[in-house]
């Protein structure tokens, strides 16, 4: 009974001492009734038909029994629980299933009459009640993969190559109807650019209901209330007004809320943000990401959260997957990233970010650019040409993913011996 309990609620609630507690108390006075039993009927020898003995037994082993269920439900979460004081939400057990999985995904697009690569064979999976946090500098392809996922490039001039399932149905190469019942409905997506996202002739209330009328049988009252309630939610005051006005009449955080209310109307299983906070000042920042966070606890859904801000990254999520030139080049948990980062290209967009610890008002500068599409290299190391100072023969060939520690990845072997140089080097 323990192990089911255990099994039933503490994957989900990995860290809640109230459940191990019970779970474990019920074990050790499981034990000790079922001695107490024994030692009634004359199985233990020591104890014989003596009351006062058996008492007395029954007592110590009930103690006992208390207080080392109570000690194992305070100190095993301790063991068990998330990756440390980085990173916003409570870490997802291993045993949670996975909501999304991508295996070697590629996107091709298509210039000039041929076919690039923009997104080269991406690995990644978000679990429920995961934030996957996907990092990297304009034009390293995260909006790219995003919209690979929601399958909304032309496929006239974009190839999709490579497996993306969402709760285990492929949707690489789904059929149109397939995916009209999964957008909306069940993966919701929040775009960088409110103002282009929305429509402009369609009021804030018919645009939230759209995606009521597609994927619910909700009445006309039941879905007004349904929007109204959206809206509250989001943190909109004047709800009755809102849903009258149009989206330039609005201001950007408060579009980027009614964005937040699409994407989450008809509670989705995971939530695509593609950088959700751009453009914004920092408070109302602040109040996206809390409303975020509180979406995922509540819901349970998976989020991916594609942002170029490392300190939102710090604050809100559990994996972190860092894209350079198309490659997903590191991957592990938000502790990993910024406690033990790996490849150059992570090492530099940290060492860029500014620091409190220093009076230094000069910031580290990555040398170079993204390269384009079409400068895109085909073979090698895609970050060499920006740190020159490594040697070619420590860049692999054909560079893959090194398991460095649990769930820790790692592209390239370069990182073993990269280090940053002396500034009179750089000269």
């Amino acid at each position: 009974t323990s192990v089911v309990i255990y099994l039933l609620f503490n994957v989900r609630l990995q860290g809640w001492s109230f459940v191990w507690f019970f779970a474990l108390l019920y074990f050790g006075f499981s034990i000790t009734y079922t001695m107490s039993d024994i030692s009634y009927w004359g199985m233990i020898p020591a104890l014989g038909s003596d009351a006062n003995a058996r008492n007395q037994f029954t007592s110590r082993a009930t103690l006992f029994a208390g207080i080392g269920s109570t000690l194992a439900a305070i100190l095993i979460p301790l063991f068990t629980a998330g990756s440390g004081a980085i990173g916003g939400s409570t870490a997802v057990a291993n045993s949670v299933r996975d909501v999304l999985v991508l295996d070697k995904v590629k996107v091709d697009f298509k210039l000039d009459g041929t076919f690039y690569n923009a997104v080269d064979s991406v690995d990644l999976s978000v679990k429920e009640g995961e934030i996957l946090a996907i990092v990297g500098e304009s034009g390293c392809g995260k909006s790219t993969l995003a919209t690979s996922i929601m399958n909304l490039h032309d496929p006239v001039t974009t190839r999709v190559s490579g497996s993306i399932k969402f709760e285990g149905e492929e949707l690489c190469g789904a059929s149109p109807k397939n995916l009209e019942q999964i957008r909306g409905a069940q993966i919701g997506m929040i775009f960088q650019d409110p103002l282009a996202a929305l429509n402009p002739l369609m009021r804030i209330g018919d645009q939230i209901k759209e995606s009521l009328d597609l994927h619910t049988t909700l009445s006309s009252k039941e879905k007004e209330a349904r929007v109204e309630e959206l809206l509250s939610k989001v943190g909109i005051d004047d709800v009755k007004r809102t849903v009258r006005q149009y989206p330039h009449e609005l201001s950007g955080g408060m579009r980027q809320r009614v964005m937040i209310a699409i994407a989450v109307a008809c509670k989705p299983k995971l939530i695509i943000a593609d950088e959700p906070t751009t453009a914004l000042d920092v408070t109302i920042q602040a109040q996206i990401l809390d409303l975020l966070k509180e979406i995922q606890q509540e819901r349970g859904a998976g989020i991916i959260l594609i942002t170029h801000d490392l300190g939102v990254v710090a604050e809100v999520a559990d994996q972190v997957a860092v894209m350079y030139a198309g490659q997903v080049v590191e991957r592990g948990s938000v502790g990993d990233i910024f406690n033990d980062p790996k490849h150059p290209y992570t090492r530099s967009l940290l060492r860029s970010m500014p620091q409190t610890d220093t009076v230094d008002d000069e910031l580290y500068v990555i040398a170079g650019n993204v390269p384009s599409l079409k400068k895109m290299a085909v073979d090698g190391c895609r970050f060499a040409d920006r740190i020159p100072w490594v040697e070619s023969a420590k860049h692999e060939a054909e560079p893959k993913l090194h398991e460095v520690s649990s769930r820790h990845f790692v592209r390239c072997t370069c990182y073993q011996d990269f280090e940053f140089p002396l500034e009179g080097d750089m000269k």
